[in-house]
């Protein structure tokens, strides 16, 4: 595995998410290889060095220290950030004490970010039912990760080739067609394009719209969203010189000819844009959060309970969402390419 290297030494925080999940194991296996930067880890060392031995990987951990320089740590070496568990973790058995401890493994990375400690932040995949289950309403890390730091978050994964956005997120389908508004997809349209000149230094992105009925609509025979709200959004935010194209039929507009002529793909809602992306791409694919004050980044993939501490999870995701965050880290925002 080759990570591309950075002039500057930064700081990404990681938070390994559902602690009887895959979240530790990847981490671990993650620091088995050099890395470009200086990766601190926000969870229990007891959960880590346990892991570690029944990984049979050999780790060596330091505690994190924000007052000394960043620097690159030697293979198997762990930087810490501590966060104590409530109870014992035993891998594949979630337990509803442990949820307000990953719910703190983000706190403190989302506010050592805001801090200016960490450049950025990477998580592994939580457990949301168990959270929710706890007592605490949690919809995901990327509505929760708002709610600390402001901004209007926008789901967008890119994997080789393909960026997919999101204009819902984690909704029933039942109440898709009403949270597409025109504040909301107005909203949604100019982070994207504003994210994508500054986060990914493309001067003029490239958008397609997908439609949300079947063949866009059809004109209105298939549904008025398309005439109603995204239409008319769409029409007024070209005449302000935001390149789109659109609303397109979405069992089209992931055709090889049309994404060849695009930046990014907008989808109306979570399973329309994100099968597509994740047959693509799935294990080596990168969920970023737009429209945010700080740079968070995440895996394509779930808890995989039934391998947890088995050695047979895949550290691809993490590699790639690690890699993202670095570069976006180390792009100077406000310069663009020609």
């Amino acid at each position: 595995m080759t990570l591309a290297t950075t002039p500057a030494i930064k700081r990404i925080a990681v938070t390994p998410g559902e602690p009887a999940g895959i979240g530790p194991d990847i981490c671990i296996q993650l620091i088995q290889h050099h890395l470009p930067c200086e990766l601190i880890v926000v969870a229990s060392p007891k959960l880590l060095e346990k892991r570690a031995k029944e990984l049979d990987l050999a780790i060596t951990i330091k505690m994190f220290d924000e007052n000394t320089p960043p620097t690159l740590q030697p293979v198997g070496s762990m930087t810490v950030l501590p966060v104590d568990l409530v109870e014992p973790v035993y891998c594949g058995e979630l337990n509803i004490a442990n949820s307000d401890y990953v719910l703190k493994t983000i706190n403190k990375a989302t506010q050592g970010c805001i801090d200016g400690i960490f450049s950025a932040m990477v998580t592994a995949p939580v457990h949301k039912g168990i959270i929710n289950d706890a007592g605490f309403s949690f919809s995901g890390h990327t509505e929760y990760i708002a709610e600390l730091t402001g901004g209007h978050p926008v789901m967008m994964l890119s994997t080789e080739n393909l960026r997919v956005a999101l204009v819902t997120n984690h909704l029933p389908l039942t109440e898709v067609s009403a949270a597409i508004t025109h504040d909301r997809l107005t909203a949604v349209i100019k982070i994207l394009d504003q994210d994508l000149r500054l986060r990914f230094n493309i001067s003029h992105p490239r958008i397609l719209v997908c439609g949300l009925n079947p063949h866009a609509g059809e004109g209105g025979h298939l549904g008025r969203e398309e005439i109603d709200v995204i239409i008319p959004v769409i029409d007024n935010l070209r005449s302000q010189g935001i390149n789109l194209t659109g609303p397109l039929p979405a069992d089209s507009i992931f055709t090889p000819k049309l994404l060849a002529s695009a930046d990014a793909v907008l989808a109306m809602y979570h399973d329309q844009g994100l099968p597509v992306l994740k047959h693509k791409g799935f294990g080596q694919a990168v969920n970023i959060t737009l429209g945010l004050p700080i740079i968070r980044t995440s895996v394509d993939h779930g808890t995989a309970l039934e391998i947890a501490g088995t050695g047979k999870a895949n550290v691809g995701s993490l590699t790639v969402a690690l890699q993202t965050a670095l570069t976006m880290a180390s792009t100077p925002v406000g310069q663009h390419d020609a």
